[in-house]
């Protein structure tokens, strides 16, 4: 009788226990959250919902679910799903220029690129008289040109692009650009051999402190430049032909590392003078090792602006992020601990923020191992990444090199080449083609 009463008495508690169990999950209402910050925004404590339900009125339905989904990607044949915060939406800035003519300016710009959520549909372009304020905003569709006129010739005005979405909400705007229209020839009439017309562009913008700034025409070497102890540059190409060109503009840091190239077209006529300005060169970068231990540190490095904000990223099977800081001479250095990342290959990149809130956009990637030992990068590899041959070029002697070791097992000094100059896999395949066509220099 005693054993009976035991078992009912223990019964019952434990069904006691299980419906309080039931009850509390049912009734208190808990959720987890982190604050997701960068530089110029936080998300305090972003979680979804805190508990699932339906809803409704006479407009709408109104779904919730327990939280966020779980961070992470999934994909199928026809999409990929990326779940939870750590995704925000990744837009580029347009790069844009204004040629000078008579009362009017053609203003061109390089086209947005959106992922995760967003989609360019349109572009606005912003006119003032006033940098940096007062933009009068006009529409014009999802073009790449504009030309403004009913300007005034010998006054200065400034322009800027946004980037539009499907909403008409604005998610990326370009630099600002002066325009100053001008009459071919500069005035004064009659007579013949009023002096010649110079037709030019003028480039202006940050790099890196005491950096060599090296300009593009088609991919030929027209111009160098030496940025100041700030990183501001300043230089003027003159005497071009009229005619449609693709500028590029890249900065090479104290330790001969080469950021990325920053593109643009310009169309010019004969006595027009261009400008493009607001120029902010993306970071350079390199790392300590060419493959880590998992769970030790590898060292992220590189320069750009004095004293400013930098972002780098690490690609795994989820996106890391870390902030820091360069010093006065542009230099900023990441211990970024691997024991999150996965066995395998990695690659990092960076980008940096101006006081003035302008952010170079990420720059070059540089591609790691996580592995089982620490092998040190050969020092200088990074300088000119994808030159198979080290003469600072990545032209048709790469490809060959490239294209002889393809689907190869790979031997000799190629190994080392591999790791340093290409995606670090010890294979040579098209992804590392890729990176050659992306670093071609001719």
């Amino acid at each position: 009788m005693l054993a009976r009463i035991s078992f009912l008495f223990k019964s019952i508690f434990f069904l006691t226990v299980f419906i309080l169990g039931i009850s509390n999950g049912l009734s208190t209402k808990e959720a987890s959250a982190t604050d997701y910050t960068s530089s110029s925004f936080i998300v305090r404590d972003p979680v979804i919902s805190d508990g699932a339900g339906y809803g409704s009125s006479g407009s709408f339905q109104y779904f919730t679910n327990l939280g966020q989904f779980v961070l992470g990607e999934s994909s199928a044949g026809g999409f990929i799903e990326r779940s939870g915060f750590l995704y925000y939406s990744v837009v580029s800035n347009p790069v844009l220029s204004g040629t000078n003519g008579d009362t009017q300016t053609v203003l061109t710009w390089t086209a947005s690129s959106a992922s995760l959520g967003h989609t360019v549909t349109a572009y606005e372009v912003g006119q003032s008289t006033t940098s940096g304020s007062g933009y009068s905003y006009t529409n014009v569709g999802n073009v790449l040109t504009s030309t403004r006129t009913g300007l005034t010739n010998g006054a200065t005005y400034y322009f800027v692009v946004r980037t539009l979405d499907s909403l008409g909400d604005v998610i990326a705007t370009s630099n600002e650009v002066t325009v100053v229209p001008a009459a071919a020839g500069g005035g004064g009439g009659g007579g013949g051999g009023g002096g010649s017309v110079v037709t030019g562009v003028l480039f202006s913008g940050y790099a890196f402190p005491l950096s060599t700034v090296t300009i593009l025409k088609d991919g030929v070497l027209v111009l160098e430049t030496i940025a100041g102890g700030d990183a501001r540059f300043s230089v003027r190409l003159t005497n071009l032909s009229s005619g449609s060109y693709n500028f590029a503009v890249y900065g090479t840091d104290k330790d001969g590392l080469r950021s990325n190239s920053f593109s643009f077209p310009i169309t010019i006529e004969k006595g027009d003078s261009a400008t493009v300005s607001g120029i902010f060169i993306a970071p350079t970068i390199e790392v300590d090792k060419a493959q880590v231990r998992k769970g030790d540190d590898i060292t992220i490095f590189g320069q750009t602006t004095p004293e400013s904000p930098v972002t780098i990223e690490v690609n795994s099977e989820t996106q890391l992020f870390a902030e820091t800081e360069s010093n006065d001479d542009g230099v900023y250095l990441y211990n970024f601990n691997t024991a999150p990342l996965e066995m395998g290959n990695h690659d990092t990149k960076s980008k940096s923020l101006l006081e003035n809130g302008q952010s170079s956009g990420y720059g070059k990637e540089v591609a790691f191992v996580v592995g089982t030992e620490n092998i040190p990068k050969v020092p200088g590899g990074g300088a000119c990444r994808a030159d198979l041959n080290s003469d600072l070029k990545v032209n048709l002697i790469d490809f060959s090199i490239a294209a002889f070791w393809f689907n190869k097992t790979l031997s000799g000094d190629i190994i080392t080449k591999e790791l340093d100059c290409l995606n670090a896999d010890s294979k040579i395949n098209l992804v590392d083609f890729s990176i050659m066509a992306f670093n071609w220099t001719g």
